[in-house]
């Protein structure tokens, strides 16, 4: 698929406009996942039906398009942004289903914002403007009537403003949701965390043989060879030196390594590795899995030229864990990464404290409304958290402080500002999903059929 033209042809349905916006997202898509699609063509055969199932599932899916439509934005600058707020660490791909709960380095569960694969130095209003889209989307797959989600919207943009400023005010360490400060569907996703066990996530996913535990073969494990599972104990050392706390190569040796590829959304194609790992005494039920993820440039970075941050970052699974332990503070005490031939590798536990918000559970309109509003706190102290002082660092100021003054106080303004684009880029996505899905079930990809 690398490097060949996408040429859909004209059916019933599609007009000139819609033929060129979806030769448009296939050419966009081809850049993105053209070599991983050729290397793995049936991971992206389930990737695409799930991106087909509904708008968000497609927007989900479809990151590298969004910051395609932002590309004159990246080079003429926009609305709020600056010489600062223009380049601040962002969370690159920030939407309804990407909060959810982790253990810290605390022991300490926290609801907060996760998966960081896209994040990467930019806008500020990139993660409100890909929120506020999530936002609608939401609440059209829920017919919210215009009015409620232009409400959510606002609601979103009043919450994060709000905190924003009030941290700007302050000085100290700001806290996520936990136990104590959640309510409602957070605090449920909390109670539900805490409720989870290693033992069970275990006993889900591996056995005991000959008095040892081992990884069951099912689920889509796959056994890799001598030479790969060589390769993959060397990176685990190599990891275990980039953890907060380095722990000596040999502290923990490995039972069992097997290959998982990546089929969901965000992973199609992707190398990965689970490990089981011994825990800190013998007991069988102290085993960890360890899950090793290669890492691909962000999607920001496709129109954000830094030179400073390319230098800066070792790979690309340098880039993601840094900027995860930036984002996210006090972030799981497993988070590290490695390398295997070349190519950068996030690692971290495969935790059972790891819950995401369940959105088909939340459909009362102002039961909505106070998420929203949470998840508009949560928004702020991700980019409060990434706040970093000092002549070494990428983000050299204030970041709470820099965005507070560009929004100012004029909130009616910011709120229609979010507003307009929820609305114009929402209408835009069920567009383009309508476009993909005839693409795709018709066989207009190449190296997939319907």
């Amino acid at each position: 698929m690398k490097n060949t033209q996408v040429e859909p042809t004209m059916t019933r349905h599609t007009s000139s406009r819609h033929l060129e916006r979806t030769t448009e997202i296939l050419d966009v898509f081809n850049n993105t996942f053209g070599n991983l699609l050729t290397g793995d063509p049936a991971a992206f055969q389930s990737k695409f039906r799930k991106m087909a199932a509904t708008p968000f599932a497609f927007f989900r899916g479809s990151a590298c398009l969004f910051y395609h439509d932002l590309r004159e934005e990246a080079q003429e600058g926009g609305t709020y942004l600056d010489e600062r707020t223009s380049r601040i660490w962002i969370h690159g791909d920030l939407h309804a289903e990407n909060f959810g709960t982790y253990m810290n380095s605390y022991g300490r569960l926290i609801f907060n914002v996760n998966d960081f694969d896209e994040s990467y130095i930019g806008p500020f209003t990139w993660d409100l403007k890909r929120f506020s889209a999530s936002i609608a989307l939401i609440g059209y797959g829920k017919a919210l009537s215009d009015n409620q989600i232009s409400r959510l919207v606002k609601t979103f943009a009043t919450s994060y403003r709000q905190k924003i400023h009030a941290m700007a005010s302050t000085s100290g360490e700001v806290h996520g949701f936990s136990l104590d400060s959640a309510r409602g569907p957070l605090l449920e996703c909390l109670r539900s965390a805490r409720l989870q066990s290693r033992v069970a996530t275990l006993d889900a996913t591996t056995h005991i043989h000959g008095h040892e535990r081992h990884f069951s073969k099912q689920g889509g494990v796959i056994e890799i060879d001598d030479a790969t599972r060589e390769k993959v104990t060397a990176a685990f050392e190599q990891y275990l030196a980039t953890l907060p706390k380095p722990r000596e190569q040999g502290s923990r040796y490995i039972k069992d390594v097997v290959s998982r590829r990546g089929v969901g959304i965000g992973s199609a194609g992707l190398p990965t590795y689970n490990l089981l790992v011994a825990g800190d005494n013998e007991a069988l039920e102290g085993d960890v899995i360890i899950y090793m993820k290669q890492s691909q440039p962000s999607a920001v970075s496709s129109q954000i030229q830094n030179s400073k941050a390319q230098s800066y970052f070792k790979h690309e699974g340098h880039r993601t864990v840094m900027l995860q332990r930036s984002l996210q503070a006090h972030a799981d005490p497993w988070l590290g990464w490695t390398e295997i031939d070349g190519k950068g590798y996030m690692v971290t536990e495969v935790s059972p404290f790891a819950n995401d918000i369940e959105w088909s559970d939340i459909n009362d309109p102002e039961e909505i409304m106070a998420v929203v509003s949470d998840l508009g706190q949560a928004v702020a102290i991700m980019h409060k958290a990434a706040d970093k002082e000092g002549a070494e660092s990428l983000v050299p100021f204030s970041i709470d402080k820099a965005i507070d003054e560009a929004i100012g106080s004029d909130e009616s303004r910011f709120e229609s500002f979010l507003t307009e684009f929820a609305f114009e880029y929402s209408d835009r996505v069920r567009e383009d999903h309508r476009l993909f899905v005839d693409a795709f079930r018709n066989g207009r990809i190449p190296g997939l059929s319907s």
